[in-house]
């Protein structure tokens, strides 16, 4: 008699009775629909283009699946899940797009693995944390055009800096060859340093046409060490910040947070960051540290004092990443630029 209680005030207060789990790939997705609490699960598999999300909401509706009572969850797996997204949100669908690592994170170990299963799993996760799903909002089509600048950008700057280093490498080895590629390449790299800044004033001019884009960028660039891209890219991984409740949830998806790894008397293995963080905004933010602390007189007294307690300098400067983190939030969320306190 207990269970069945319990069992009717989970359904009272969960809003949501059916659950969506889906899995991207580039050419196909899949979708489970699940029925709480004692349904089945259903599969399908569609073409991930508008036609298949047509056919997926049909499919949906021959299920007799109200919009009111489902929850339809995905991960967030970029340009793949574009299409489906747009029209889920155009057709007022409750849609969760989940950070992948919060999904492994809460299922835990498992065995066996195929895009079904895949699948199911994130239904069951959106089922057993309905309560803590933010349902997405599209981004605005501004943040969708510096995102795919920054995209280009970085291709550019990776692409460059893969020229220059062969040249300097082939420098050592063999004089000759080395001037002969930098004579052929030389026009390239020159052609590159153009485009890139031309997409730098492109993201300029899109940050100034939105007035809340703008005053954001403004206040985490008034953070010392942060520089024009680190701000864009945090703007665009938090959704304009709003995709994270508190700095630490913020510093954790940044991998700027160590964790303790100890278990008894024997296991004493040294504190690190997860692996699954940001690898992207985690160099960004590295870069924002070594700046802060060469040029930031605060930051330097900070870093120097810590490193002079016998600290490790890599643990120090991941805690100054991390204050970077804190600092901006803190600027975001108050509405404010930061004070910048000078130390002799």
């Amino acid at each position: 008699m207990i269970s069945v209680l319990v069992v009717l005030k989970i359904i009272v207060m969960n809003k949501f009775k059916h659950f969506v789990g889906i899995d991207i790939s580039k050419e196909y997705f899949d979708a489970v629909l699940f029925f709480s609490p004692f349904g089945s699960a259903i599969h399908q598999q569609f073409v991930n283009d508008l036609k298949g999300v047509k056919s997926f909401q049909k499919w949906l509706k021959s299920e007799k699946v109200s919009l009111e009572e489902t929850l339809i969850c995905m991960e967030h797996t970029g340009m793949y899940g574009k299409i489906l997204s747009k029209v889920l949100i155009a057709s007022n669908f409750n849609l969760w797009i989940e950070m992948s690592f919060r999904i492994l994170r809460s299922i835990g170990v498992q065995r066996g693995k195929n895009d079904k299963i895949d699948a199911e799993r994130i239904a069951r996760y959106a089922e057993k944390n309905q309560e803590k799903a933010l349902l997405y909002k599209a981004p605005k089509k501004s943040l969708e055009k510096i995102r795919a600048l920054l995209a280009l950008r970085e291709k550019m700057v990776v692409f460059k800096a893969s020229l220059l280093r062969n040249v300097k490498e082939m420098k050592i080895f063999d004089l000759e060859i080395s001037k002969t590629n930098n004579s052929y390449q030389k026009a390239t790299v020159k052609a590159l340093d153009a485009d890139i800044k031309k997409i730098e004033k492109q993201l300029e001019v899109y940050i100034s046409e939105d007035s809340n884009l703008e005053k954001i960028y403004t206040q985490i660039t008034s953070v010392p060490g942060v520089g024009n891209i680190t701000a864009l890219l945090l703007i665009c991984f938090t959704n304009e910040f709003t995709l994270f409740n508190t700095p630490r949830e913020l510093a954790c998806y940044c991998g700027v947070v160590p964790f303790e790894y100890t278990s008894g008397k024997s296991v004493r293995a040294k504190p690190k960051v997860h692996f699954m963080a940001n690898k992207k905004l985690k160099k960004q933010l590295h870069m924002c540290a070594l700046s802060s602390i060469t040029h930031h007189s605060e930051m330097r007294a900070y870093f120097n004092r810590k490193v002079q307690e016998g600290k490790n300098k890599m643990l120090v400067l991941n805690n100054v990443r991390n204050k970077i983190v804190h600092r901006i939030c803190a600027c975001v969320r108050q509405n404010r630029l930061y004070e910048v306190k000078n130390v002799a």
